[in-house]
């Protein structure tokens, strides 16, 4: 068993399918199908199930593929590191919260663009619990995401601090007001979001219920509903800072247990630390002028 024989299984488990796996790698069929023979014969147990649409991994088969998909990062890791002479450049994949892209990132990525033009970097947004599992899983060199974050397979450090607030429509003066709002609705990004979660942690807590929450892939969209007095979200004071001043929303103060949370960066703590990653986060971290603009 070699490493060509494990990214053999890792791309037959990704596609459920032979076929396509031989053309991902550039052969035919049956040089696949005889190399997982090969293979199982030499493990001493059957690594899938074949049936009419396909494969599937069997128990065996599920044990042994984060070792697969684990040794061909390895291996990709080893090859960056090789080729890595301390100058910034190839591909760095980001993830970040959508909140945090629109506030914290656009002169970070401003800057980093400029002052390193051969990285190719590609930023992608999510919640926090798709952005961990993804970085979790290799799919991204690193990702903002709401802090604190505990996994044994990951390294996080504290960049941006948010205050975070209860938007409503400005019909709703006074966070004692939602308690005569029948059907209060919630207006979220998806399950997995932190702040969704807060926020149905503080309603619950007054004790208030809700009608099922409205999920939105955009702040603007999010915003908009509020103002439009559809229901109420919980985001960064700042995102709502400009709706505010046009008199378009209202802003409610929390209490800081619930309004404080750091957006921290994670990143596998076993994972090479690239020239294009230590550049990437030696912009991001916390400056004093930085700090003091996205206020």
């Amino acid at each position: 068993m070699d490493a060509s024989d494990l990214r053999l299984m890792e791309a037959i488990a990704r596609h459920g399918s032979m076929n396509r796996a031989a053309v991902e790698l550039n052969t035919v069929q049956s040089n696949v199908t005889a190399r997982l023979r090969a293979l199982e014969d030499h493990i001493g147990v059957p690594l899938f199930e074949r049936h009419s649409r396909g494969v599937t991994l069997t128990a065996a088969g599920r044990r042994l593929l984060p070792y697969a998909a684990r040794i061909g990062q390895l291996l990709q890791e080893a090859r960056s590191a090789a080729r890595d002479d301390g100058t910034p450049q190839g591909q760095l994949t980001i993830g970040t919260l959508e909140t945090t892209a629109a506030l914290r990132l656009p002169p970070i990525l401003s800057a980093y663009a400029g002052a390193y033009p051969n990285v190719s970097l590609i930023v992608t947004t999510g919640t926090t619990c798709s952005l961990i599992a993804d970085v979790v899983d290799n799919r991204l060199d690193g990702a903002f995401v709401a802090g604190p974050i505990l996994h044994g397979d990951l390294v996080t450090e504290a960049v941006f601090r948010e205050e975070l607030v209860l938007i409503t429509a400005t019909s709703v003066r006074t966070l004692a007001e939602l308690d005569g709002i029948r059907d209060l609705k919630t207006i979220v990004f998806r399950i997995g979001c932190s702040y969704r979660q807060r926020l149905d942690a503080f309603l619950a807590e007054r004790g208030l219920k809700t009608a099922r929450p409205l999920e939105f892939g955009s702040l603007d969209a999010i915003l908009g509903c509020v103002a439009a007095g559809v229901g109420v979200t919980l985001l960064p004071k700042a995102v709502a800072a400009t709706a505010r001043r046009e008199g378009r929303v209202t802003v409610h103060a929390l209490p800081p247990d619930l309004a404080d949370v750091e957006t921290v960066f994670a990143r596998r703590g076993d994972s090479y630390e690239t020239s294009a990653l230590a550049a990437f986060l030696s912009i991001a971290r916390p400056s004093p002028a930085r700090s003091v603009a996205a206020e």
